[in-house]
């Protein structure tokens, strides 16, 4: 596969679904690193994460049926799976640290 083999219209979509997934990941990274409450930290990486990794299978999506010739969704079901785990993992962990500070 050579970067001739993937058309126009779907390269320049792909590559700013890339740019774009990799900034809101590097945004939640720094909202870990920058907040100081735990509540407030957890929720930029979730959010970075989320949106992040969906921007990076949905251009994955995009090349792969680009070049297949025919639609490719077989992405669409890790990005289900990440969409749904990434924000109920923060809850549970949101709801542990509020269980354990009221000791």
């Amino acid at each position: 596969m050579t970067p001739a083999d993937i058309p126009l219209w779907a390269a320049l979509p792909a590559a700013l679904l890339l740019v774009c997934g990799g900034l809101l990941t590097l945004v939640g990274s720094l909202g870990l690193l920058r907040l100081d409450a735990f509540y407030a930290r957890i929720h930029a990486p979730t959010m970075g994460s989320t949106l992040g990794t969906g921007c990076v299978l949905v251009a994955s999506m995009l090349t792969s049926s680009a070049l297949a010739g025919r639609p490719v969704i077989h992405e669409l079901l890790i990005t289900v799976f990440i969409l749904i785990t990434s924000p109920v993992t923060a809850m549970l962990l949101m709801r542990a640290a509020m269980f354990r500070s009221k000791d």
